[in-house]
């Protein structure tokens, strides 16, 4: 499942720098604005322990973990939406994500240049979300102007769609971005082929530098996550067995890095499902609400055509029991039919006639 998460933000707010923590690829960072011209994109590793575990219980020979793709898109500025910058180039890099990481700044550095010369999160936050939002209320009313002629005709598809876009140039025009409006899944069918940009989920990465912040004064919603991004870098630049000892020194739990990684995972609204045995044990990304035939199209289009069952039982159960064989023993093993909806860390084996 190819999605993807566009990283977007005024320039010289940490970007491109948080692009290459995530990937370890060096994308070009520099301290002035558009840098990044064309975007970056980098696959990255979802971190999940469970198929460690697994692979030690079932003696897999290879790991294959869950993956996300991540887009570095070059600094927007106002007046994006009518050119200014790299405006159009911009918008439609962001048009081919499935979600948006919108990076802002909230750390003072008189070395780095800030666009708008003053560190105010909330402007900078303001300033992209109403770039987003013209450039739709650009893209409904071209549409509205076509479909009020069609409708005219009696077209039956535009008579549907005239009154979502109405309601769209509404709350644009107000500056609500498409996903407050309350879109119904219909409504989002009908309008699926504009590929809104402010009907995509967003994460808000707050860029802070030694534990202190900019305090922002607005309500951003829930989606706000907490990054010291040069700091994330530092660590992602060690070797992997150095990294887990430095973020004990420093208190935590986990990275930032892989907090930020689950965070868009769930943003694109993924589950993962699990396969194991000796040959490899793996983790497979879908859609949450995903139905077992089609979990196991993911594996193989044969799997899904010509499903019978699944057999399926829950991580924590698998790895208390130790073993498969266990597993079955104890009767933890569940035989699931067509209708069945997968669960974030079930173990699957798929029967299916050939």
């Amino acid at each position: 499942m190819s999605l993807a998460v566009g990283i977007v933000g005024l320039p010289n707010v940490g970007k491109s720098t948080l692009f290459n923590a995530l990937t370890n690829n060096c994308a070009e960072a520099s301290n002035y604005p558009f840098c990044t011209i064309d975007p970056n994109v980098g696959i990255v590793n979802v971190p999940d322990d469970r198929i460690c575990v697994l692979a030690k219980i079932s003696k897999s020979k290879k790991i294959v973990p869950a993956n996300i793709k991540f887009v570095d898109i070059a600094g927007l500025v106002k007046g994006a939406h009518s050119g200014e910058g790299l405006g159009n180039k911009f918008l439609s890099h962001i048009r081919e994500c499935d979600a948006i990481c919108e990076v802002v700044r909230a750390f003072k550095n008189d070395n780095i240049i800030h666009v708008d010369g003053k560190i105010d999160p909330d402007s900078d936050q303001e300033t992209i979300n109403l770039e987003l939002i013209m450039a739709d209320l650009n893209t409904v009313e071209k549409r509205l102007e076509k479909t009020v002629k069609e409708a005219k005709s009696g077209d039956k598809q535009a008579l549907a769609l005239l009154p979502v876009l109405e309601k769209l140039k509404i709350s644009l025009s107000k500056a609500v971005a498409a996903r407050e409006i309350g879109i119904s899944k219909d409504e989002a069918g009908l309008i699926k082929d504009l590929n809104l940009l402010t009907i995509k989920p967003v994460l808000y990465i707050l860029n802070i530098a030694d534990n202190k912040k900019i305090e922002i004064k607005k309500k951003w919603g829930e989606r706000v996550l907490e990054l010291n991004i040069k700091l994330e870098e530092e660590i992602a630049a060690l070797p992997k067995e150095e990294q887990t000892e430095y973020i004990k020194e420093l208190g935590l739990k986990q990275s930032g890095l892989d907090k930020f990684i689950r965070s868009a995972y769930k943003l694109l609204n993924l589950i993962t499902f699990l396969t194991t045995g000796p040959d490899e044990t793996r983790a497979w990304t879908i859609r949450q609400g995903t139905k077992a035939p089609q979990a196991a199209g993911v594996i193989h289009s044969d799997f899904e055509k010509g499903f019978i069952r699944v057999e399926a039982v829950s991580y924590e159960k698998f790895a208390a029991a130790g073993s498969e064989a266990r597993a079955r023993e104890q009767g933890v093993i569940r035989t699931e039919g067509k209708d069945y909806v997968i669960q974030d860390g079930d173990i699957c084996n798929f029967l299916f006639s050939k």
